[in-house]
C-alpha cells in the first residue's frame, strides 16, 4: 500500500474535438489538502470527476487509495471512501427535501444503519451550525447554508478522501470564509483525510498546503503553496498564476487606475430612487438607491441571487419595476423602450451572441438590429474589430475562442453602437487573471478616454478596487456605497473582502434581532448567560445529554415528533441515554440544574471508528436502497404541486374529456326535408324519419340554397329532398328518384346515416306496395345478435380503450422527467459517486409512479363504472394484475426513454409520442389489431398496449379472468421487464 491518495499517469480525456485534459500526471500524498486553480474551461472538473470515478477513464491510469478506479468492482469498494461534491451551488441537494432528510438520503446510501445515522446527522448538525433548522427545505436555505449542508451529505460516511469542485463560487465573502474554516475543521478531526479543492477563486488557494495549478488541459504546476509562491517571487497567488501562463498570454504591466475625474455640470448618468422588484412573494431587489456619474466606473458586489442582475435589468429596461423610480441620463427608464435601449450597452453573465456566426458575422448583426446598416455598420464592425484586438479571429466561430476573447467580443457587440451607459453583468466570470487585466484595460481606456460610465458586477476582489466606487449589495438591499478606500476605511478593517465581511456581519445583527436563537435577550440562558440551543451537550449531575426541544422556539430534533409535546409550552427537552427525556420547564430550571458542555458532541470521526463490512455487499442493503430512492422520489413527487397534479388529475382529466367527446353511436341525429311535392306520399316518407329514434326532425327547408347552408351549418346532418310530382309518380306505378344529402365529413356516421335512411326508404317502398295490395316474397332474414356490448353503446367500448391510452402515456412521460429532470440538476451524480447500481436507482424511480399509476387505476376504474355507466362485467382482480403490469410497462418505457435524453423536453416529446401513437393507431383503441397486416400488425403486436386492450376489453365487457388472460398477462409482463433491462443498459453509472 502507497502513501499516496491520488496516483495519475498519462491521463488524457476528450469531448469530441475538444482537448480536456492533456497527458495529465501527478501524484497527491494522504492526508494534505490540495488546492486546484486554474478558469473555466482549464480541466478541473473533469479532473476531478475522473478522480471520484464519476467520469469514464478514456486513456491514462487513475489509482485512488491505492486501487485502480478503472475497474468497476474497485470503484464500488472505493466509493466507501469518497465523497464528491459537484460543481454548482448545492447540485448534490433536493430543494424539497429538508436539511435532515438530505443528510439522511446520503447516509442511507451508503448503507449506514439508523443508530448511526442519527449519531452522525446530529454530529454533523452541530458541527456546521445547521441544527437549528432541520426542517428548513434545501431549496429555502441561502448559498452559504446550501454548501454547508452539501458537505454534511459529502461527509456523512465518513470518506478518506473528500473532492470538492468549487464549492464556494458565487457565495458571498462571509459565508467563503466561514465554510473553508468547517473545512479545516473538520479536516483536523478526522486524521488523515485528504481534500481536493478546486476553486475559481485564485487566492482563495493560498490556504491549502499543496498546489496544482491547470491552463488548457495541462498541468503547469504540482507542489507544495509554498515553494509555489517562492518559486515565482510573487505576493498572491494571482500574480504567481500569471507567470505560469505561456509569455503571449501575460499582461506585459501592473493594471493602473487613473483617478475619475468627474464632468463638470453634468448630469448623472444613472439614478436609483427606492428600485424594488418582487417576483410574487420575494423581493429579489429591496428598494435599491444609488447614483451614477457620466463615465464613472460603478461596481456591484454580493453573491449569488442577491439581486445584481435583477436591478442591472431594470436600469436597461429590460425588466419594470415593482417600486420605485430610476433615470438614465436625466430621463426616466422605461421598460421596452427603444430610446432607452440604443443609449445602454448591455453584456450577460453568460455568452449571449450567436455561436453558428463568425465573430465578424455576430457583430454585423449587432449593427443591423441597432439600426446601423450599410457602410455606417461595415465601419462600426471594421472599428470594433481594431479597437477589441479581434482582427486575428474575425472569421472565427466563437465556440473556438478563449473565454477570455469571447467575452471581448461580447463587449465589443455592447459598444458597437455607441452607447453612453455600458452595463456589465459579471464580465470577466471564469476568465484567467491575465486576460481579465486585459479586459479591465479595455474598460478603463473607455471610460477616461471615451467617458462611458460603465456598471459592472463582479465576484473578485481586486476587481472591485479597480472601480471608483462600488455598491455593496446582500439579500436584494443595498449594504454600502462608496469608493474601496472609503468602505475598508469606515469598516476598521484592512481590506476589501474583511469590509465586506464586516458589512455582512453588521447587517445579519440588525435585521435578525427577534430570532431567538441570535438573539441574547429573548433566548433561555445557562447560569454563565449563554444562550440554550438546540443539539446542546449538558450535565445534570453525572449524566450527559443532549438538549432536543426549545419549546419557546417551536424547535425539536428531527427524530421527535412535534405534535407529541405540543401540550408543553416553555422550557427544554433534554434527551439522557439511560433515563430517556426529561422536561425542564423553564430558566429557572435549566439554571439550577443543567451545566452546559458543548455544541459539538465529540469528535465527527471516532478515534477508532467502527470498521463495517460495506453493507451494500448483503441482499438486504439491495433492496433497502432501492427503497432508498424510492421514498426520496415519493417526497419529492408529493412536495412539487405541478408535477403531483399532472401525475394524479392528469389522467381524470384526460378520461373525462375523451370519453365525453368521442362516440360513434347514432342516435337523435338531425335531418331536415325539402318537400318540393306536399303529397300523401311524400309525408308518409317523411313520417318514417319522424318516427325513427335514430332521426330528429328540423324546420322545413323552403329552398335549395337552404340545404347547403343547413349541412355547412351543422344543423343538420341529413337532407332529404323529395321532388314534384313524386306522389304521383308512385301512384302510376313509377319509380321517383328521392335526394339523400349527407354530411360525410364523419366516414364513420355518414356510412351508420346512409344504412339507416336506406332501410326507412325500403320500409315506406314495402308499406305502400301492401297498400296496393302486392305482396313481395319472403326472402331469408339475418337477425345478428351481440354478443358483448349488446346495448351496441360505443361507450362501452371507447372508454375501456381510454384506460389503455391513459395509464400507458401519462406514467410514461412521468418517469421520463424523473431521471432527465436529475440529469439537468446535476444530483444524478449521487448516484454516480455512491455504491447504488442504476437498477437499483431505476427501479427506485420506477416504484412511486407504478404506485400512482395504480392509482390512476382505482379512480378510473370507479369513475368508468359509476360516472360513465360501464358494467365491469369480468373479474376486478384480473383487471387489476393487467393494469399494475402495463403501469409498470410504461413506466419502464418512460426510464429507457430518460436513459438517452438530455432535456426534459425532449424527454417529454419523446416519451408522448413513442406511448401514444401505438396505443392510438396500432393497439386496437381505432381498429382491432386482428384486421391489421404486415407492417401495422407487427407495430400492434410488439407494443403492450396492445395486449393490454384485450385486458381491459376482456374485464369490462366479455367478463374474462385470470385464467383467460394468461397470455396478456405473461406479454405485457415481458415488457415491463424488457423496457426495464434496456433503460439499467443505457443509462451508464458514470459520465462519458
Amino acid at each position: 500500500m502507497t502513501n499516496n491518495a491520488v496516483s495519475i499517469q498519462s491521463l488524457s480525456h476528450r469531448y469530441g474535438k475538444v482537448l480536456a485534459l492533456d497527458n495529465v500526471s501527478l501524484t497527491i500524498p494522504r492526508g494534505v489538502t490540495v488546492g486546484l486553480i486554474g478558469p473555466d474551461g482549464v480541466g478541473k472538473s473533469t479532473l476531478l470527476s475522473l478522480i471520484a470515478g464519476v467520469r469514464i477513464i478514456q486513456n491514462g491510469s487513475v489509482n485512488i487509495l491505492s486501487g485502480d478506479i478503472a475497474h468497476a468492482k474497485t470503484r464500488h469498494e472505493l466509493s466507501h471512501r469518497i465523497a464528491y461534491m459537484p460543481q454548482g451551488l448545492g447540485k448534490n441537494l433536493y430543494p424539497t427535501l429538508s436539511v435532515y432528510e438530505n443528510i439522511d438520503f446520503h447516509a442511507r446510501l451508503f448503507g449506514l444503519t439508523a443508530a448511526e445515522r442519527k449519531k452522525r446527522i446530529q454530529r454533523l448538525l452541530d458541527a456546521t451550525g445547521l441544527a437549528p433548522f432541520p426542517q428548513r427545505a434545501a431549496g429555502k436555505l441561502s448559498g452559504g447554508m446550501k454548501q454547508k449542508l452539501s458537505l454534511c451529505c459529502a461527509l456523512v460516511h465518513n470518506p478518506d478522501l473528500l473532492i470538492l469542485d468549487e464549492p464556494t463560487t458565487g457565495v458571498d465573502p462571509l459565508s467563503r470564509r466561514q465554510f473553508w474554516q468547517l473545512v479545516h475543521d473538520l479536516q483536523q478531526e478526522q486524521q488523515g483525510m485528504t481534500v481536493i479543492v478546486a476553486t475559481a477563486y485564485i487566492d482563495e488557494a493560498e490556504q491549502f498546503e499543496h498546489l496544482l495549478a491547470m491552463d488548457a488541459g495541462k498541468l503547469l504546476e504540482n507542489r507544495p503553496t509554498k515553494e509555489v509562491l517562492a518559486h515565482y517571487g510573487t505576493a498572491t497567488l494571482e500574480e504567481a498564476y500569471i507567470k505560469m501562463l505561456p509569455e503571449d498570454r501575460q499582461t506585459n504591466s501592473q493594471f493602473e487606475l487613473t483617478p475619475f475625474v468627474p464632468l463638470p455640470d453634468a448630469p448623472p448618468a444613472m439614478k436609483a430612487h427606492g428600485l424594488t422588484k418582487r417576483f410574487g412573494n420575494f423581493t429579489a431587489v429591496d428598494h435599491v438607491s444609488f447614483t451614477i456619474a457620466k463615465g464613472e466606473i460603478f461596481g456591484f458586489l454580493g453573491s449569488n441571487g442577491c439581486g445584481k442582475s435583477t436591478t442591472m435589468k431594470m436600469l436597461t429596461g429590460l425588466l419594470d419595476a415593482t417600486e420605485g423610480s430610476a433615470e438614465l441620463l436625466g430621463y426616466p427608464i422605461e421598460a421596452n423602450s427603444m430610446q432607452t435601449r440604443m443609449k445602454v450597452g448591455y453584456m450577460s453573465q453568460a455568452f449571449s451572441l450567436y455561436e453558428e456566426l463568425t465573430v465578424r458575422q455576430n457583430l454585423l448583426l449587432h449593427a443591423k438590429l441597432y439600426q446601423m446598416d450599410g457602410i455606417s455598420g461595415t465601419q462600426a464592425v471594421l472599428r470594433a474589430l481594431h479597437d477589441f484586438d479581434l482582427d486575428k479571429v474575425a472569421d472565427t466561430a466563437p465556440a473556438s475562442l478563449p473565454l477570455g476573447i469571447r467575452q471581448r467580443l461580447q463587449l465589443a457587440a455592447a459598444c458597437l453602437h455607441h452607447p453612453e451607459v455600458l452595463i456589465l453583468d459579471e464580465p470577466t466570470s471564469g476568465v484567467d487573471p491575465a486576460a481579465r487585466d486585459m479586459f479591465w484595460q479595455t474598460l478603463l481606456k473607455l471610460s477616461r478616454k471615451d467617458r462611458i460610465t460603465i456598471f459592472v458586477s463582479t465576484h473578485f476582489m481586486n476587481e472591485v478596487e479597480r472601480c471608483d466606487r462600488i455598491s455593496l449589495m446582500h439579500r436584494g438591499r443595498v449594504l454600502a456605497v462608496g469608493t474601496p478606500t472609503e468602505l475598508v476605511a469606515q469598516s476598521g478593517e484592512s481590506n476589501m473582502e474583511e469590509a465586506f465581511i464586516h458589512y455582512l456581519e453588521q447587517d445579519a445583527a440588525q435585521t435578525q434581532p427577534e430570532n431567538a436563537q441570535n438573539s441574547v435577550s429573548g433566548c433561555l440562558k445557562y447560569a454563565d448567560g449563554d444562550c440554550v440551543q438546540l443539539g446542546d451537550d449538558v450535565l445534570a449531575g453525572e449524566h450527559l445529554g443532549r438538549i432536543v426541544a426549545i419549546m419557546e422556539q417551536n424547535e425539536f430534533a428531527p427524530h421527535l415528533v412535534a405534535k407529541e409535546w405540543a401540550h408543553l409550552k416553555t422550557g427544554v427537552l433534554v434527551e439522557f441515554e439511560n433515563s430517556g427525556l426529561v422536561h425542564y420547564p423553564d430558566e429557572q430550571a435549566i439554571v439550577n440544574d443543567l451545566v452546559f458542555v458543548s455544541r459539538v458532541s465529540g469528535s465527527l470521526k471516532e478515534s477508532q471508528p467502527e470498521k463495517h463490512s460495506h453493507a451494500s455487499d448483503s441482499f438486504v442493503y439491495w433492496f433497502a436502497t432501492m427503497f432508498t430512492f424510492a421514498r426520496r422520489e415519493a417526497k419529492e413527487l408529493l412536495r412539487d404541486k405541478i408535477r403531483l397534479f399532472f401525475a394524479l388529475f392528469g389522467p381524470l382529466i384526460m378520461l373525462a374529456s375523451i370519453g365525453w367527446s368521442v362516440s360513434f353511436d347514432v342516435n337523435h341525429l338531425k335531418f331536415a326535408v325539402l318537400d318540393r311535392d306536399q303529397s300523401v306520399f311524400s309525408r308518409q316518407l317523411v313520417e318514417q324519419f319522424r318516427g325513427s329514434s335514430y332521426f330528429d326532425e328540423q324546420p322545413e327547408l323552403r329552398s335549395e340554397a337552404e340545404i347547403d347552408h343547413a349541412l355547412k351549418s351543422n344543423s343538420a346532418v341529413l337532407v332529404l329532398d323529395i321532388p314534384d310530382h313524386f306522389g304521383k309518380d308512385i301512384a302510376q306505378g313509377r319509380q321517383p328518384e328521392i335526394g339523400l344529402l349527407i354530411d360525410g365529413t364523419s366516414p364513420f356516421n355518414a356510412t351508420n346515416i346512409q344504412a339507416y335512411a336506406a332501410a326507412l326508404v325500403s320500409r315506406f317502398n314495402t308499406q305502400t306496395l301492401k297498400q296496393r295490395g302486392i305482396e313481395l316474397p319472403q326472402s331469408a332474414e339475418v337477425v345478428p345478435r351481440y354478443m358483448y356490448n349488446q346495448d351496441f353503446k360505443s361507450v362501452n367500448a371507447i372508454v375501456p380503450n381510454m384506460l389503455m391510452l391513459v395509464l400507458m402515456m401519462i406514467p410514461a412521460i412521468m418517469t421520463a422527467l424523473s431521471v432527465v429532470r436529475e440529469r439537468e440538476i446535476g444530483s444524478i451524480a449521487n448516484l454516480y459517486a455512491s455504491p447504488a447500481s442504476v437498477s437499483q436507482y431505476l427501479l427506485g424511480k420506477q416504484l412511486p409512479y407504478v404506485l400512482a399509476g395504480l392509482f390512476n387505476f382505482l379512480v378510473l376504474s370507479a369513475m368508468i363504472v359509476f360516472w360513465f355507466g360501464v358494467p365491469l362485467k369480468g373479474s376486478f382482480w384480473a383487471l387489476l394484475l393487467g393494469s399494475t403490469l402495463i403501469v409498470g410497462a410504461s413506466t419502464g418505457l418512460g426510464l429507457m426513454v430518460s436513459s438517452f435524453t438530455k432535456s426534459q423536453t425532449a424527454a417529454f416529446f419523446i416519451a408522448a409520442i413513442v406511448a401514444m401513437v401505438p396505443t392510438v393507431n396500432f393497439s386496437g383503441l381505432m381498429y382491432p389489431v386482428s384486421t391489421m397486416t404486415g407492417g401495422a400488425y407487427a407495430i400492434g403486436v410488439s407494443f403492450p398496449a396492445s395486449w393490454y386492450q384485450r385486458i381491459s376489453i376482456g374485464g369490462f365487457t366479455k367478463g374474462l379472468g385470470l385464467r383467460g388472460l394468461q397470455l396478456e398477462f405473461a406479454m405485457v409482463a415481458g415488457f415491463a421487464l424488457l423496457y426495464l433491462v434496456l433503460a439499467c443498459l443505457m443509462l451508464k453509472k458514470q459520465e462519458k
